[in-house]
């Protein structure tokens, strides 16, 4: 008899755990979605910046820099959610590699940063010619490598290369596109 309510009562607890569960990760899906910035949030701020900047060096070298015309910092995340930014990478023979994106968010402890548009897509020019597109890119800066698991277009030389993802170095210009690749001959006229 006593095993019949336990395992009643086990039951019960087990089916309110799981209703919890669910409800934080509902609550959690909500609020760490990748869509824009509300208000709600950017209020929250420890401060705002009009204008913000961040160089970062290795030695007397420039390596990189991000540049943003509002900036919201978050100490205790560690973060700064940026509005209008251009991110400039230095490369050592003096070129440079300037990209620009609607929104970011900057990670102030690890220097990694994520630039995304709604509408247009972010443009790369590189060195060697090739001109990348996609809406979404990350930098991480412990690799020095930029990422985005967003739909990706390259073009350049004869060439219109689509798939879904990139990784690449942008001193060395080494990008591979991760999946579902297409590539086209295109008239460089």
């Amino acid at each position: 008899m006593w095993e019949i309510f336990a395992r009643r009562v086990l039951l019960s607890l087990s089916v309110l755990l799981t209703i919890f569960l669910g409800y934080l990760l509902f609550r959690n899906a909500e609020s760490s979605s990748g869509g824009p910035i509300s208000l709600n949030v950017i209020e929250k701020a420890d401060a705002k910046l009009g204008e913000f900047t961040f160089t970062q060096s290795k030695g007397e070298t420039v390596e990189w820099q991000v540049r943003a015309k509002q900036a919201r910092l978050f100490e205790q995340e560690k973060r700064a959610v940026l509005q209008e930014v251009v991110l400039t990478f230095y490369g050592g023979s003096g070129d440079e590699v300037t990209v620009q994106g609607e929104e970011g968010i900057f990670n102030t402890a690890t220097k990694d940063f994520v630039l995304a548009n709604q509408e247009a897509p972010i443009v790369v020019q590189t060195r060697s010619g090739y001109t990348i597109y996609t809406n979404r890119l990350e930098w991480v800066e412990a690799v020095k490598e930029i990422r985005t698991t967003a739909p990706v277009r390259i073009v350049g030389h004869g060439l219109e290369i689509r798939g879904q993802g990139l990784m690449g170095r942008i001193p060395s210009e080494e990008f591979e596109i991760l999946q579902d690749v297409h590539v086209d001959l295109v008239s460089t006229s």
